[in-house]
């Protein structure tokens, strides 16, 4: 899977979630500031990523620096590439 493709899923799967307009997620969005998103939204946001990707985020201290959809997208594309070498 390329970075694109991950990037346009994760883009997808939280739009649909959340009711966002996909011209929305622009990397420079602030999830809270811009997207509207909440803690509780955050919580969300999770188990939608997980399930998107196949993927355990579970209480990974690194998810509490994203901000952005693109820290979102680098989050992501790590996890990804983690999997793959294993």
């Amino acid at each position: 899977m390329t970075d694109a493709e991950i990037i346009a899923m994760a883009d997808e799967a939280l739009a649909a979630e959340f009711e966002l307009d996909p011209g929305q997620m622009t990397p420079e969005a602030r999830f809270r500031e811009d997207l509207d998103l909440d803690s509780l939204d955050a919580v969300d946001m999770v188990i939608v990523l997980e399930k998107t990707f196949g993927i355990k985020i579970g209480r990974d201290p690194a998810i509490m620096n994203i901000r952005t959809v693109d820290d979102m997208h680098g989050y992501i594309i790590a996890k990804k590439r983690e999997i793959e070498k294993a």
